[in-house]
């Protein structure tokens, strides 16, 4: 188990190293603040010495008794500059805690963005959010505060234990007696709270992806009623958390009472050393009180030191959580070797294509077609049969494993991703509409400056031009988080019109009029027949009256093309075109026969 642990985790040298390499470009700030902390120690230390002197050689002595104002001064002044070097350190210490948390979570966002999409296939959602929202707060704390703690504590120590030193040798050495024993208790439980973390912070991104999963369906649980379900599966994972966040409260109650202990035995056992001392004349009354004041600073500290040691260990695991995420390769968006200055023709050939996804076989094979320019390919098949997989390989979501794909002559990966992506044009199945207006969803991925009026003429192409003018502010009508206010055939559309705008060779149309009605389905057909001229395109669909005018029609089950043609040779063969095709053609002559009746039996009803 715990092989497992460091190889998740990594070793606290290598965590160590990742929180260097973040702290690069700000590292002269920690550098003043550690001078300053410095600074405030000596302050701190030397207000105790000056006590000391005050108690033995001013009060009750005539012959000093005209240093009083100058003591007087000389402590308030001590305390003054301790206050300016804790809030030099401090506003170094946050400037620079800051800088590493916004560049790490800027850095985030951005290495994300350049994954490839099979990371985001296996990657669940909250556990993204999670590494870059909590994981990177837990990297802020341990600049913020952990880092400058142990550099705090450090000075105090030092300082503190070489003004005892030259008060009194022995009763230092003394005084520290217990500091080997609080390092061994922080560091036993640094070894098990960073396992115990670790498993508290995957839970946490557990919970984070089922919330977030709930909350963009949120829909369709209430449809089917299933709140109570999904409350109970909540519930079990919620209690997971509870009891690991219950198992790391437990380390950090443990750990206190044990430092407490040997915090309060140390300074009771040096007060009362040094009061033996002063007894018998080893020390002054000004010594000794000068002594209780540093022994403190000198203790207590290095029981927040063990504090401090046990908290890093969240910094140290987040660290490396981040890290997990920025050691991803990115995407190569420009690797290749052609990039034509000239539009592409859109001429696609596959030959004998093979697709395997993540150690799957099956899902596709042996995929063989030619699609002329300006053409359009039909994908019909039942659900899995690879329709989407097939169309994915086209803009390089993912990369075949066998065979060969051709574009305009040229095989495809020789093609830049970003290249290829600028040339093609997708309406997904279950389109995504950003919280913005609906003009900004529209001209999304359009990298120039874009005119009213091709906006319109892209929302007419796409049949929703009439309902977006219906709409309190028209273009400039804010859609809810991905377009909640608005019907699927309506975000339907509004994808049409983004895909369009952007004026691609090739159109990838995954079952893009499955969430509208007939008559739109018709009014876009006819708008996307015009529009489509000179592009090809590739649409997906599970109604046969969507593809029938395409030029080529490829039928897929489980991964294989078991039939292709036009639709009227399709019609000629025996096989699955011709099935669904009278069966969907039955269907809809029921449907709209039912409702003839209806009509009918309420125009009788009517007075």
């Amino acid at each position: 188990m715990a092989e497992k642990q460091v190889e998740k985790t990594g070793t606290v040298a290598e965590r160590l190293s990742i929180l260097w390499k973040y702290s690069s470009g700000f590292r002269g700030l920690y550098l003043f603040a550690m001078f300053a902390q410095a600074g405030a120690s000596a302050a701190k230390t030397g207000t105790f010495y000056l006590l000391g002197f005050l108690v033995d050689k001013v009060i009750g002595q005539t012959v000093y008794a005209d240093l009083l104002p100058m003591m007087a001064a000389g402590i308030i002044g001590l305390a003054l500059a301790e206050g300016l070097f804790s809030f030099l350190s401090g506003r170094s210490t946050a400037g620079a805690s800051e800088g590493v948390s916004r560049r790490l979570r800027n850095t985030l966002y951005d290495h994300i963005q350049h994954l490839p999409f099979a990371y985001h296939d296996r990657m669940p959602t909250g556990e993204l959010i999670q590494r870059s929202t909590s994981d990177v707060d837990a990297v802020r704390r341990f600049f913020a505060d952990q880092a400058i703690g142990v550099v705090r504590i450090g000075m105090l120590f030092l300082v503190n234990l070489t003004a005892l030193l030259f008060l009194n040798p022995k009763l230092a050495l003394a005084s520290i007696v217990v500091v080997p024993f609080i390092i061994a208790v922080s560091i036993f439980f640094f070894r098990r709270v960073s396992k115990v973390y670790d498993e508290y912070q995957d839970q946490d991104a557990v919970l984070s992806t089922m919330l977030q999963e709930n909350l963009a369906g949120v829909r369709v649980v209430r449809a089917f009623a299933q709140q109570d379900f999904e409350t109970a599966k909540f519930e079990k994972e919620n209690t997971e958390k509870f009891r690991r966040g219950r198992a790391l409260l437990l380390m950090h109650a443990l750990f206190w009472p044990s430092t407490d202990i040997l915090c309060a035995a140390q300074v009771l056992a040096g007060f009362t050393l040094g009061a033996v001392m002063t007894i018998q004349g080893q020390l002054s009354v000004g010594q000794y009180i000068a002594y209780t004041g540093m022994v403190v600073y000198l203790i207590w500290p290095m029981r927040d030191l063990g504090r401090l040691v046990v908290h890093a260990s969240n910094g140290l695991v987040s660290a490396y959580r981040t890290q997990e995420i920025l050691r991803e390769p990115r995407e190569d968006l420009d690797a290749g070797t052609v990039s034509p200055s000239a539009p592409l023709r859109g001429e696609v050939e596959f030959r004998h294509v093979g697709f395997e996804y993540r150690g799957q076989s099956g899902i596709l094979h042996d995929i063989s077609f030619r699609c002329a320019p300006g053409r359009a390919v039909a994908l019909l098949g039942p659900t899995g049969s690879g329709k989407t997989s097939l169309v994915n390989l086209l803009p390089r979501f993912h990369e075949y494993t066998s065979g060969r794909i051709l574009l305009d002559g040229v095989e495809l990966p020789e093609y830049p991703k970003r290249f290829l992506r600028k040339q093609i044009g997708i309406v997904e199945q279950e389109p995504f509409l950003f919280s913005r207006t609906i003009r900004e969803n529209i001209v999304y991925g359009v990298e120039r400056e874009v005119p009213d009026s091709e906006v319109v003429e892209a929302a007419q192409a796409a049949a929703i031009h009439e309902v977006i003018l219906g709409l309190p502010d028209g273009y400039r009508t804010l859609v809810g988080e991905k377009g909640v206010t608005l019907s699927g055939g309506q975000r339907q559309r509004i994808a049409i019109a983004r895909a369009l705008l952007k004026d691609p060779r090739l159109l990838i149309l995954d079952d893009s009029t499955s969430s509208v009605d007939s008559e739109t389905e018709a009014e876009i057909r006819q708008a996307l027949e015009r529009l489509m001229q000179g592009r090809t395109t590739f649409i997906i669909a599970h109604r046969v009256q969507s593809v029938m005018r395409a030029d080529l029609i490829l039928v897929l089950d489980k991964g294989r093309i078991i039939q292709s043609g036009t639709h009227a040779a399709l019609m000629e063969q025996a096989g699955f075109y011709r099935q669904i095709f009278l069966l969907q053609s039955r269907i809809e002559a029921e449907e709209a026969g039912a409702l003839e009746a209806e009509a009918g039996a309420a125009n009788l009803a009517r007075p």
